[in-house]
């Protein structure tokens, strides 16, 4: 090769090197893509496991934001304050609401149907988590009720229409003949007419329809499942017992409302409790219970999906969530 060639074969690859190395520069000069717009939002949806034989699904309503430091009772503001700290929480506490869908392989049942939109637009999402969990409203057989406040039964009508058009409503007998009392309501303090109003809104339709049928204490209700008296945050409170080839689970309703206070401490009671002492009472029993048979526990407002166990810890308990896994 003539020294002349050489000489131009080298200026050419300089030159070539130069021009990738500035393509390079320009390239990584080039705008990023962080000021894409976030998303900003999550949709929990639903979450399911297998009990035995049944399929359990957790259904998500929503979540609404609660003063707890004003709304605990039995305790200080500061102590709640104090509590809540220990879990990187705050007051007012994001607060979960959780339904429960059982199919038992011959009835699909529905415990508690979320808020729809009786308490803003943060919840009533439930029949949309249905939809996503593969079912329809019209599917379900039959809809238990753990007690007559809004969160759990608002649900039961949507658009005034029945939801859940060919179920069963089943509820207390004690809680019916107290939330649809007229004269219950007429002497009720102005801030709690409310709870009225809604109660009998949801209700009275399927009443109507011959659709509420009213149970008194502990009932099996289908096989599997069966309601077991827990009066005292409502004069009907109920919770539902779900069991299939030796496997337990309990569903709590309102027991409990603040996963980070009043497992520490279950003498903690709450504002909307209609006897303090006796939900206090029902609570310990419950979480006594949990921590020593070791049955799967799910609650209406412990973060979505409201399942786990109890274990004992200290002077009190602890809660354990369920391990996320995929149903196979």
């Amino acid at each position: 090769m003539r020294l002349s060639t050489l000489n131009g074969f080298k200026k050419n690859l300089v030159g070539a090197s130069l021009a990738t190395l500035l393509g390079a520069a320009t390239l990584f000069a080039l705008p990023t893509h962080a000021a894409t717009p976030m998303v900003k939002s999550a949709t929990p949806g639903f979450y399911r496991v297998m009990l035995g034989d049944f399929e359990v699904t957790a259904l998500f309503d929503g979540a609404v934001n609660l003063p707890v430091d004003q709304l605990l009772t039995n305790t200080t503001k500061e102590k709640t304050i104090d509590a809540l700290k220990k879990f990187h929480l705050a007051s007012p506490v994001e607060t979960s609401v959780n339904a429960y869908l059982i199919n038992t392989g011959t009835h699909l049942v529905l415990i508690d149907t979320g808020a729809a939109n009786r308490f803003g637009p943060t919840l009533g999402k439930l029949q949309a988590s249905l939809k996503a969990a593969g079912y329809q409203a019209e599917q379900i057989d039959e809809v238990y009720i753990t007690h007559m406040h809004g969160d759990h039964l608002g649900g039961l009508i949507v658009d005034e229409k029945m939801a859940f058009p060919n179920a069963v409503i089943r509820a207390d007998q004690q809680d019916m003949d107290f939330w649809l009392s007229q004269a219950n309501m007429d002497k009720a303090a102005a801030d709690a007419k409310g709870f009225f109003q809604v109660a009998m809104a949801s209700i009275n339709p399927y009443l109507k329809a011959g659709k509420f049928k009213a149970f008194d204490g502990d009932t099996e209700l289908v096989p599997g499942i069966k309601a077991i008296a827990t009066h005292g945050h409502t004069a009907g409170h109920t919770i539902y017992a779900v069991e299939s080839k030796g496997q337990k689970l309990m569903l709590w309703g309102d027991l409990m409302h603040v996963a980070a206070v009043q497992f520490e401490n279950p003498s903690i009671t709450i504002k909307f409790d209609s006897d303090s002492k006796a939900a206090m009472a029902q609570r310990k029993k419950a979480y006594a219970d949990a921590a020593k048979q070791g049955y799967m526990v799910g609650v209406a407002h412990i973060s979505f999906p409201g399942l786990g166990y109890v274990r004992s810890e200290a002077k009190g308990y602890a809660w354990v969530p369920v391990n996320y896994s995929p149903l196979k």
